[in-house]
């Protein structure tokens, strides 16, 4: 059985995609945004377009910028600059490990996908829900953001809670 923390995080990640996806303004952009939040210690978040590239490396790695280039780039219009420009900005905020292989470089998350998306809810929970989750639910229950699996999910996870 998962842990208790656990469980509540996969609820939490499970509405927070549900909300993503209706906050989701259009910045796909390559631009950095910094935020001091409480508990985020000022470090620099990860841009949408930086998110990006980290899913592609979080799927395969190591890669190399051509690597990711192919499996981001034709989707979102970019270029191989582009992606190198990502990769750099990742690597100076420590998301992003680089080894030398000839003339090319590899690429490997020093993030754990799960660590980035534990505080990323955590940070959209607290931000726009007072740091509780109840209302996180009623918000998408009344906005109708919920489909019945997803609401059976969360009943199962709940119920996985309980014992």
């Amino acid at each position: 059985m998962r842990s208790l923390g656990i469980q509540i995080t996969n609820v939490i990640v499970m509405a927070t995609d549900v909300v993503d996806k209706q906050l989701s303004f259009g910045e796909d952009d390559v631009t950095t945004r910094t935020e001091s939040e409480a508990g985020d210690g000022g470090a620099e978040r990860i841009s949408d377009a930086e998110h990006a590239v980290m899913e592609s490396l979080w799927k395969r790695s190591p890669q190399t910028a051509a690597e990711v280039c192919e499996s981001v780039c034709k989707e979102r219009g970019w270029s191989i600059p582009t992606v190198k420009t990502l990769l750099s900005r990742l690597v100076q905020k420590g998301a992003l490990a680089t080894q030398p292989d000839g003339r090319r470089y590899l690429y490997t998350p020093l993030i754990a996908r799960s660590a980035y998306v534990g505080g990323e809810s955590r940070r959209l929970v607290d931000r726009l829900f007072g740091g509780r989750a109840a209302p996180l639910l009623a918000h998408l229950a009344q906005a109708e953001a919920l489909t019945k699996d997803d609401i059976a999910e969360i009943e199962r996870l709940l119920q996985e809670m309980k014992k």
